[in-house]
């Protein structure tokens, strides 16, 4: 039944009924269970989308690799990432297989691409919220396109930690970045150093952002941050 499933795939489209792509989903329930299965499956999967099938085929392919993905499926996968059609479902499954391949991947993305595809790239590594990611997202702080630094301060935001939050303290401080997105990175990132725990940093980034000349809104977040301190060291 998955050879058949395999084979319906080769002429899968849009509106192709997904009864004939049955035995692929019965493995894919399977291989949770079975490591064998979930090899065999993703060999069968990475093959797939390397050949020619169509786009509605690789959607379907590069979400089940989101599930049962290893970094084996890695090097199939960013061969999508610098298509425009192709590259946000390769996104897709990078963001969710688990390893320093996935993300090695997508950070030589960011890197290398240009215009919505490398925003796409930089979006997925916040995603993945990895800080391994944090050099290459700093280093993207600065570029040429307002919405390439925009989405890299947001990123940053997004993967939060001690790291990130130094990066994005240096860049206010050195006014690199678009200004508005560091600073809501920089709530992002104290958010997650109040849930880790470290108080104290989150609280140097909200009394950074309390003062006056800060935009009404940034003031009242900052504020609330500050009294959410208080209380975790109230309770500590």
């Amino acid at each position: 039944m998955l050879d058949q499933a395999f084979e319906a795939l080769k002429k899968y489209d849009y509106g192709t009924p997904i009864s004939e792509l049955q035995g692929i989903e019965d493995a894919m329930v399977a291989a949770h269970g079975d490591p064998a299965v979930r090899q065999d499956l993703e060999q069968r999967l990475i093959a797939a989308l390397g050949s020619e099938i169509s786009r509605d085929a690789k959607d379907y392919v590069c979400r089940k690799l989101a599930g049962i993905g290893t970094p084996a499926a890695v090097p199939a996968l960013s061969k999508l990432l610098p298509s425009e059609t192709n590259s946000h479902l390769a996104r897709h499954a990078l963001e969710r297989i688990p390893g320093p391949e996935a993300a090695a991947a997508l950070m030589t993305a960011a890197r290398q691409l240009s215009g919505k595809l490398k925003i796409g790239a930089i979006g997925s590594l916040g995603a993945r919220g990895d800080s391994s990611s944090v050099a290459t997202l700093a280093s993207l702080l600065n570029d040429a396109d307002p919405a390439v630094a925009r989405s890299a301060a947001l990123s940053l935001g997004l993967i939060g930690g001690s790291e990130a939050a130094a990066v994005l303290i240096s860049a206010r401080q050195n006014g690199t970045g678009e200004k508005n997105s560091v600073i809501d990175a920089l709530l992002e990132c104290a958010e997650s150093l109040l849930s880790s725990k470290q108080t104290a940093d989150a609280k140097a980034i909200y009394e950074s952002l309390s003062g006056d000349q800060q935009p009404r809104l940034i003031r009242l977040a900052a504020t609330r941050g500050l009294l959410a301190c208080s209380a975790r060291t109230a309770a500590s």
